[in-house]
């Protein structure tokens, strides 16, 4: 059977953000000022506290902001991403926060112990066949009644290659979805679509982004 942490797009994901890692970090220095977003994340948050006390991971957590946030909300919530440099960096700009490497492909993690699961901008990084296993595996690790929220720019094209961000050289694939599509696969792992949101872009953004609150049956 294949490493998950072998694949080749999870090896240049962690390289190319292990290369950009400060200047990504300088470049977005807090949480973002969108208070549509904000707004999803806040009833993500509430959601989740009034299902229990189990913790939220905070996936592709990057610099960490909002991880802290969430924590600053009162929910449990630990950051897990694929990029060391990023997680070193998080750990130092949050230190009261657990920040761990992994990969959301293959979440090392019990049964049922997650009362929910955040993914803000890391899905785009996945391929559309190693989705499905993905969101099983998103299924497998949360509480009954947890919940799941993605946000992704939203679009019907393959998406683009970048080999070069902040002066750097990178080997970094984005993959663009539309909505309904990213909720059927959801559905498919076992999880039912609660609310889809899609926001137009917002100052230098180029796409629309589409946020999809998901629940386990519970």
């Amino acid at each position: 059977m294949t490493d998950p942490e072998t694949t080749d797009f999870i090896q240049t994901t962690r390289t190319s953000y292990d290369t950009i890692a400060k200047d990504y970090s300088a470049a977005f220095p807090g949480i973002p000022d969108l208070p549509v977003d904000m707004s999803m994340i806040a009833a993500f948050a509430a959601l989740v506290k009034a299902n229990g006390t189990a913790p939220v991971a905070d996936l592709g957590s990057g610099p960490g902001h909002i991880t802290a946030h969430l924590n600053d909300l009162g929910v449990q919530t630990f950051g897990i991403d694929l990029s060391p440099a990023m997680v070193t960096l998080a750990r130092e700009a949050h230190p009261a926060v657990r920040f761990h490497r992994g990969s959301m492909t293959s979440l090392d993690l019990p049964d049922e112990t997650l009362g929910g699961i955040l993914a803000l901008y890391s899905i785009i990084h996945i391929p559309d066949d190693h989705l499905p296993a993905t969101f099983a595996g998103f299924h497998r690790v949360l509480v009954p009644g947890g919940h799941v929220l993605l946000s992704f720019q939203k679009g019907e094209t393959p998406g683009l290659h970048l080999t070069e961000r902040f002066g750097h050289e990178i080997d970094l694939r984005y993959y663009w979805r539309p909505a309904y599509a990213v909720g059927d696969m959801l559905a498919k792992a076992g999880l039912d679509v609660a609310a889809t949101l899609i926001r137009e872009p917002v100052g230098p953004e180029k796409r629309p982004r589409a946020f999809v609150l998901a629940r386990k049956p519970g």
